[in-house]
């Protein structure tokens, strides 16, 4: 169990969009401007920025040697590349960078390989 994260909701919309294989690569979740973005796991800030195309203002936590998760089109990021952050912490607000709307896009990867977000989440 030294992998398990014990994932949470990374924000609080409903899933407007879900993970598929060569398409989408995560799950995209509804909100408004402004809305909270937290961390889905303890973890360091491995990346913090927009050099990813396609992603927007985009943050990737490495939760440990395996899981990585990753949270894109925020309009404002609270975290700095490698700050420790806990499960829950607000670390970004949502926004639309790179999007056709308002909303998170939420990955997580498993050994870089990204994995269906919705296999690791809770039921809600």
């Amino acid at each position: 169990a030294g992998d398990d994260v014990g994932w949470i909701w990374p924000a609080n919309g409903k899933t407007i969009g879900t993970f598929s294989e060569g398409g989408n690569k995560g799950v995209d979740i509804d909100g408004k401007a402004g809305d909270a973005v937290i961390a889905a796991g303890d973890g360091k800030v491995v990346y913090s920025g927009t050099g990813l195309r396609g992603y927007g203002k985009l943050v990737i936590i490495k939760h440990n040697n395996t899981y990585l998760s990753a949270y894109a089109h925020n309009q404002n990021i609270l975290v700095k590349e490698g700050q420790s952050v806990t499960k829950g912490q607000k670390i970004a607000e949502m926004g639309n960078t790179d999007a056709d709307q308002v909303k998170l896009h939420f990955e997580v990867r498993r050994s870089g390989k990204p994995v269906d977000p919705l296999k690791y989440l809770p039921q809600r």
